[in-house]
């Protein structure tokens, strides 16, 4: 398709379907806060018992590395559990904003103070009476802990059974003046039990067995094996993967960016040598309030994640003008920190390099600008998961073709809320296009 056409299309698409969220659609999450409080207040028993089935687990990163640690139970809807755990399906059910911070709500974090690399009877989240003795983590397969890292390996919800001590924290509070991501209530564990057992694949027990099999080794393993990074993220956080003396809770943001960061160079390794792609080709996506544009062009493999961020959205809400924020790797990948775009890099870089692969059977290397429009509609963080989801699907529709990176350019740039001069001055891609234009000019004349 030309690449008039394919903007055309988007075009008419765009304006169709786009439909502003109005204040009072936007925070109608307060009242089902206050719902969720009342429930979760009714259904602790007098001895502090809480029964339910489990999805997942979060590992928090405050006071890193003494962290809290818990197991995530929803309330009442034990039947579709897994609904609760953030994954592809949140895409494909077309998941609002509202969605999003309701199901995320909809999760009590049972919780315990442990460090994360070893656990004993002081301030941990080990089994309670182990007598003062402190273990690795690697061992921990009893109490609390023990539960919390049986639940993350299997491949389906668990039944649980926990012991609360202390009050609710029903801190879940959204204001309009100051918006977050908010969780579900907190609650201090003093024990947990398995009501069942848990079903844990092969590929997953094999990780576990080999404790000399390095962590990234057995991220590359399982996403082969047809892990999604979701997955994989989850086992990394409960301390299942690594040699022995590695193995430790991490922190569940940490891990998310680390699976997709090491999957992504595991990737980027299997295009190295693999011939370029032939065309310039465009792709646009939109969710939640956000807008990618994908242009993958011929060269050796390029990679940048330009972020435009709108005034009034949750990441740029007191200002009258777009923020701009970029990170940036050529063909040997980056060896620095990504000090602009945090975890949408890695995210968005894993959606373009799995795409790669893909191309021509045995992979295909590009040169690729991401560009990331955040509208005033995003009103709340949903996550980096929305940023790899909405380019993998990108990446599945017909794209449309342009003779070359600067007609793509030129024809993106007047559908984009910010000027050529400021593209130029922030993308590494695009100044290094002007650059190139202009020395091409001065051999002409």
């Amino acid at each position: 398709m030309r690449l008039d056409e394919y903007f055309e299309g988007v075009e008419r698409d765009e304006a169709a379907e786009r439909r502003r969220l109005i204040e009072d659609k936007s925070y109608a999450i307060l009242e089902y806060l206050e719902d969720v409080e009342r429930q979760f207040e009714s259904a602790i028993d007098d001895d502090g018992a809480f029964g339910s089935t489990s999805p997942t687990i979060f590992v928090g990163r405050a006071d890193y590395p003494n962290v809290s640690t818990g197991v995530l139970s929803p309330l009442g809807h034990e039947e579709r559990a897994a609904d609760f755990e953030t994954g592809t399906h949140w895409y494909d059910r077309d998941f609002s904003i509202e969605d999003v911070f309701e199901h995320r709500t909809g999760l009590l974090n049972s919780t315990r103070s442990t460090d994360v690399r070893s656990v004993g009877s002081t301030g941990s989240g080990g089994s309670v009476g182990s007598g003062g003795s402190s273990r690795s983590v690697a061992d921990a397969w009893n109490g609390i802990l023990g539960v919390q890292r049986e639940v993350a390996i299997a491949d389906r919800p668990v039944d649980v059974e926990i012991g609360l001590e202390g009050n609710l924290n029903l801190d879940m509070d959204v204001s309009r003046t100051d918006v977050s991501t908010p969780t579900g209530p907190r609650a201090p564990a003093k024990n947990a039990t398995l009501a069942e057992n848990p079903h844990v694949p092969r590929a997953v027990k094999k990780t576990l067995s080999d404790d000399d099999w390095q962590a990234t080794g057995a991220m590359n393993y399982l996403y082969n094996r047809g892990f999604d990074v979701y997955d994989i993220k989850t086992i990394l956080s409960a301390g299942a993967l690594g040699t022995t003396d590695q193995r430790r809770l991490v922190p569940t943001r940490w891990s998310i960016t680390a699976v997709d960061d090491t999957i992504g160079n595991y990737l980027r390794g299997g295009i190295r040598n693999a011939p370029s792609v032939d065309e310039t080709e465009v792709y646009y996506n939109d969710f939640l309030a956000n807008q990618f544009w994908v242009i993958v062009t011929p060269g050796q493999w390029e990679f940048e994640l330009l972020e435009l961020k709108s005034p009034g959205s949750i990441w740029n809400p007191d200002s009258d003008s777009y923020w701009l924020a970029s990170d940036h790797e050529g063909y040997e990948g980056r060896t620095s920190y990504v000090e602009e775009t945090a975890g949408a890099y890695h995210a968005a870089k894993l959606g373009v390099l799995e795409h790669l692969r893909e191309r021509g059977r045995r992979g295909r290397q590009a040169s690729v600008l991401v560009v990331r429009h955040v509208t005033e509609d995003y009103w709340g963080p949903a996550g980096v998961w929305q940023v790899r989801e909405t380019v993998r699907h990108a990446l599945e529709d017909e794209p449309g073709v342009a003779e070359g990176f600067g007609e793509a350019i030129s024809e993106l740039s007047p559908r984009l809320p910010v000027s050529m001069a400021d593209l130029r001055r922030k993308s590494h891609l695009v100044s290094g296009l002007q650059a190139q234009l202009s020395d091409f000019a001065k051999k002409v004349a």
